[in-house]
């Protein structure tokens, strides 16, 4: 059976270099066949061995004032560029660091299945920058979205908290160790991040990178949000700087040294 691996771009924040490594380190990391579809407002520079197809419209306006990535819900109606069955969806931002193919076979084809997120242990909530679902299974959700998309995005905040909370018949989670998160698993913590590359966790699968600290500031040892790239001793000087980008706790947290790992992963 063929693997369906997906993701969405639109806008000019990626393009073709995000969507062109993350096939790579796909096809790099699974048993054809497989396909791979971007749904994209422009496939320019894309690989030829991507399946580009147009962004499904929606005819409302997107929410604002939210955290969510709401333009998924794009991506959650009855047909989706002709793929039927379960479909992998996969944030352009991620890094594919072993094999996928058991993404495909874990679990029963007709659940929804998504990564946890670490950053709320007491809250029961999944992650949508990599999950599973069945062409279809999530109309009801875009029904309710389409319905009233401020209001949802207001009250959810995250598509993927309402995703965990309202998918037909509930939602399923891939064992943790499959699915890390950059700065939760990997960064070292105060004081070996100044010592020690991050590190890439046993039995890891796919690292996924929430947050806006992306592949490249891993791979150069640049955290952002107004962080200067450095060695460790120009980052304690600026510890006394003016326009010191946090906190003398945190400022000292977000030091990052380069991570190799990352760039042998997340290249064409």
């Amino acid at each position: 059976m063929e693997k369906q691996v997906i993701c969405i771009s639109w806008g000019p924040k990626y393009g073709a270099r995000y969507v062109n490594r993350l096939y790579a380190g796909v096809a790099r990391n699974i048993t054809p066949p497989f396909s791979f579809t971007c749904f994209t407002d422009d496939a320019a520079g894309f690989n030829p061995a991507i399946r580009a197809e147009p962004l499904p419209q929606l005819e409302v306006a997107m929410p604002s004032g939210t955290k969510g990535i709401w333009p998924k819900a794009r991506l959650w109606g009855a047909e989706l560029g002709g793929l039927k069955g379960p479909v992998l969806f996969m944030d352009l931002d991620l890094v594919v660091v072993g094999s996928l193919d058991d993404f495909f076979s874990y679990g029963e084809p007709e659940e929804v299945i998504l990564s946890r997120n670490p950053n709320t242990p007491a809250e029961r909530l999944g992650q949508t920058s990599l999950f599973r679902f069945p062409v279809g299974k999530l109309v009801p959700l875009q029904e309710m979205f389409l319905a009233d998309p401020q209001g949802v995005a207001d009250r959810y905040r995250f598509e993927q908290r309402f995703v965990t909370r309202e998918a037909p018949g509930g939602v399923r989670f891939w064992p943790n160790a499959w699915v890390r998160h950059f700065r939760a698993h990997c960064v070292r913590t105060l004081p070996l991040n100044f010592f020690l590359p991050p590190k890439l966790p046993k039995d890891a699968r796919v690292v996924i990178f929430p947050g806006g600290l992306l592949p490249p500031h891993a791979i150069a040892g640049h955290w952002t949000g107004g962080y200067r790239p450095g060695t460790p001793g120009a980052h304690l000087r600026g510890l006394f700087a003016r326009d010191r980008p946090d906190p003398p706790l945190r400022y000292l947290r977000h030091y990052l040294r380069p991570a190799p790992w990352v760039a042998e992963a997340w290249r064409e």
